[in-house]
């Protein structure tokens, strides 16, 4: 298993880990290398295919690729400088570039919908080609990134966006049958990730002082959004809720034996409201599924009084399932719906909560199971591209699901006849077998089944 846990979490803007935070991230390593070789173009220009065409001015894509070009990072950007950057190349197209400057214009991001986005001619949905140009308009340069869901992102016949493991793990896994066989000998699922990790650690403390960071991430993001009021933008009308909710909850007007859901559910609107408004999220595993996972692991802080190692291990535990999907099956919601996406992170929440409240490793193993086996065929269809509707309730709904699947596995007394590795082959294959419609293009279900008003 060579992915990380700090990769799994990866703050950045919203709205999208795959059409927001990977093109950023793939346009700053294009960025890197071509200054790293003393390469300095005249112009640049970005072309989107497949879904990224698709849906990305929904999903901000183009803010995102003219802010990697520029430099900014998506783990220490400014909400407001990445916002306000489009505008301000609109006036004047140009970006530092090494000590020179560089044309860049907003229309230098290309949406081409011409193409055959079938898998036999698109090598993935979220395929980008930055190209580089010299004074006379020749090409000198090209490179075409596949952003890949959860904010990864690779080259054609390269896996250099990945970061790699320095040694050979102490303690291998490779799906969650053998996951599990090492959580017994490691103290828990997380206690495996941790134990890699540990050994992999360059400077003592870093992995925790990254952990405390997506901790508080998580934290601030629901603060925001629990304060924020209004429409969110994208003209689709909605409104932020989560303030309302919060509010409803204070005043005692919530029904006591709903109440730990509830509150839980007000944390996953606060999040996914502040990425649909291009607010700094955190990954888990995606953006378009961020609410689940930090807002059940938060109300069960709160309720629980959770210590840092706690904390610490159940992001291991949640990043552990997150890892055996990833590499079997897909996060992204253009490769396999939104099965990938909620129905990963619901996974990642049923099996964490389930540790925290004492499971086992098989009941910790059945909960993750229950919480992907229930989101089995689950299309991936935001009306007008944006990451609103039906994805915010869509997450409130996936907290419940969350619970409910730990619970479920605390309390039937049964192993089950399906395991997580079999529903992951499943997912994958219902992935396979989905028509693109379903998967992150907005031409299909209720993208295009609700009526104009």
């Amino acid at each position: 298993m060579t992915v990380r846990l700090l990769d799994i979490f990866r703050i950045g803007p919203g709205p999208s880990s795959s059409h927001t935070v990977g093109p950023m991230r793939a346009t700053g390593m294009f960025r890197r290398r071509l200054i790293a070789r003393g390469v300095v173009p005249a112009r640049l220009q970005v072309e989107l295919r497949g879904s990224l065409s698709a849906t990305g001015h929904g999903h901000g894509t183009d803010r995102a690729v003219l802010a990697g070009l520029a430099g900014q990072h998506p783990e220490d950007v400014d909400p407001d400088a990445f916002h306000a950057l489009a505008e301000r190349l609109g006036r004047d197209p140009s970006i530092e570039w090494g000590g020179h400057r560089v044309r860049l214009h907003p229309d230098d991001v290309v949406f081409d919908r011409s193409r055959d986005t079938s898998p036999q001619h698109l090598p993935h949905p979220n395929t980008l080609v930055c190209r580089a140009f010299d004074g006379n308009g020749a090409l000198i340069h090209e490179e075409a990134w596949l952003s890949v869901g959860g904010g990864f992102v690779q080259t054609i016949g390269d896996e250099s966006g990945k970061r790699k493991a320095p040694s050979a793990p102490v303690a291998p896994f490779w799906n969650g049958e053998s996951l599990c066989e090492q959580a017994r000998i490691h103290g828990g699922l997380g206690g495996v990730v941790l134990a890699n990790e540990r050994a992999w650690e360059e400077t003592s403390g870093a992995l925790e002082a990254g952990l405390d960071r997506i901790w508080t991430a998580f934290r601030t993001c629901v603060a925001r959004g629990l304060r924020h009021t209004g429409q969110l933008p994208g003209g689709l009308g909605v409104l932020r809720r989560a303030a309302t909710m919060q509010a409803q909850l204070q005043a005692g007007r919530v029904e006591p034996s709903y109440r730990i859901i509830a509150q839980a559910q007000a944390y996953a609107y606060a999040i996914n409201e502040e990425n649909a408004a291009g607010g700094i999220v955190v990954t888990a595993p995606t953006n378009g599924a961020a609410g689940i996972f930090p807002a059940v692991l938060l109300e069960a802080a709160e309720r629980l009084g959770l210590s840092r190692d706690q904390v610490h291990r159940a992001l291991a535990t949640g990043g552990s399932i997150a890892m055996v999907i990833k590499t079997h099956a897909s996060l992204s919601g253009a490769e396999v719906g939104c099965q990938g996406e909620v129905g990963s992170a619901t996974a990642m929440a049923a099996a964490a909560l389930c540790e925290i409240l004492g499971g086992d490793i098989d009941q910790v193993e059945r909960a993750a199971e229950i919480g992907l086996e229930h989101n089995l065929g689950l299309t991936c269809d935001p009306i007008k591209g944006l990451v609103q509707a039906p994805c915010i309730e869509r997450n409130a709904m996936g907290v419940a699901k969350a619970w409910s699947a730990a619970q479920l596995a605390l309390n039937t007394g049964e192993k089950g006849i399906v395991s997580l590795d079999k529903v992951i082959r499943v997912m994958k294959r219902t992935g396979d077998d989905m028509r693109r419609e379903y998967k992150e293009t907005s031409e299909g279900g209720l993208a295009v089944n609700l009526p104009e008003c």
